[in-house]
């Protein structure tokens, strides 16, 4: 099992106003997160007090974390990447660009997030549940998750860290955490569908219970 660190720069270069979600007089952070829970438009699409506030294709902007997964996991263009919670599918079409030929596919609980897919993938991408993958075991050079696994009741999550596992030779998920009170307060705020509010301690007891003795990594809201 080894920690690695190929989003916290991305997710830090992010500036956050922590207090104007939580107080926002029109979606008040208990709306906020109704709304997006229900991986719909909103989610993705709908105003960023909400969540993203618009999650289009920016050409390049994923390019650093493919590259970084390739060099990394040494991925080729005969490799097979799933992407566990995939959403809208950029990074695995970022993946194609560098490595024409590579097969992915991609799972994601939103039918939205879907069908509003980047073009090139979306024949590749399929709604269902990281606690029941539907794939045979050890399928994928690789399995990622990427800012999903926090997401999780702990009855999924238990499942869903021994099907990453299963369907895989290797992987790699990302979780958010939190280190001391002040980026534990922040990531409250912030945060709109996160379910698992965990130390990296706690985090790494989850991986011990489940099995999961592959790569993860942190990020905090700081």
């Amino acid at each position: 099992m080894k920690e690695l660190s190929i989003l916290q720069n991305k997710h830090g270069s992010v500036k956050r106003d922590y207090l104007a979600r939580v107080n926002d007089p029109e979606y008040p952070k208990y709306k906020a997160a109704e709304l997006a829970k229900k991986w719909d438009f909103d989610y993705w699409d709908g105003d960023r007090r909400i969540c993203y506030g618009g999650y289009n294709y920016k050409p390049g902007y994923w390019t650093p974390v493919a590259d970084r997964l390739i060099q990394e996991f040494n991925l080729n263009t005969s490799s097979s990447v799933l992407d566990v919670g995939c959403g809208k599918g950029y990074l695995l079409f970022e993946l194609t660009q560098l490595l024409p030929g590579i097969h992915v596919e991609g799972l994601d609980i939103s039918d939205y997030a879907i069908q509003n897919s980047h073009p090139a993938v979306k024949e590749f991408l399929r709604k269902g549940s990281s606690s029941n993958l539907p794939w045979g075991d050890n399928v994928f050079d690789l399995a990622i998750s990427l800012n999903t696994f926090h997401n999780l009741y702990t009855f999924d999550l238990v499942d869903s860290l021994k099907e990453i596992r299963r369907v895989s030779k290797d992987s790699y998920v990302c979780i958010e955490s939190y280190r001391n009170e002040l980026e534990k307060q922040n990531l409250l705020y912030w945060q709109v569908t996160c379910e698992g509010f965990y130390t990296p301690k706690e985090w790494e007891w989850w991986f011990e219970q489940t099995g999961y003795n592959r790569h993860y990594e942190f990020i905090f809201f700081e």
